[in-house]
């Protein structure tokens, strides 16, 4: 059964890279160690590109009306994943505190990647077959994070 249109799934998509980059900016600042403030920089940087490329994908898309009215469960499942589960502030604050050198920095990057590709994982059930691709798309964006951030991971001493 599917309840969201590819509009919506890219309007959450556009939630979690928000939220995201506010995060990596709000912590990169508060940083002292360069190389960790600047991984936490890119990671920021990296996620306002995929907000912009969201945001086009989603003109192309219309207004991601609903097809059906939502369960309100299951849409508030949604809607906290989106909010909360990925970039909660206060988890990761504390996870991010743990962080000690530059390769556990992008360690947190990575696991924030996996995190959303999980998501859109999960939400791609919801949407009609014949629109997958529009979910396929926002899950090769951020394998493609995943890969930059694991490679950069790889060139660190």
């Amino acid at each position: 059964m599917s309840i969201l249109n590819p509009g919506e799934v890219v309007q959450f998509a556009v939630r979690i890279e928000e939220n995201g980059r506010n995060f990596y900016r709000n912590f990169a600042e508060n940083l002292k160690a360069p190389e960790e403030k600047a991984i936490f920089g890119f990671l920021a940087d990296e996620e306002e590109k995929h907000v912009k490329l969201f945001e086009k994908m989603l003109s192309g898309l219309g207004e991601g009306r609903p097809r059906l009215n939502y369960p309100d469960e299951y849409y508030a499942y949604l809607q906290a994943y989106a909010d909360n589960l990925i970039f909660t502030v206060d988890s990761l604050k504390k996870e991010a505190a743990k962080i000690t050198n530059a390769k556990a920095a992008a360690d947190f990057g990575i696991r924030r990647e996996l995190d959303s590709i999980l998501y859109y994982q999960e939400i791609k059930a919801f949407v009609p077959k014949s629109d997958a691709d529009v979910v396929d798309q926002v899950i090769r964006e951020e394998r493609k994070h995943f890969l930059k951030l694991t490679q950069m991971k790889k060139e660190m001493k």
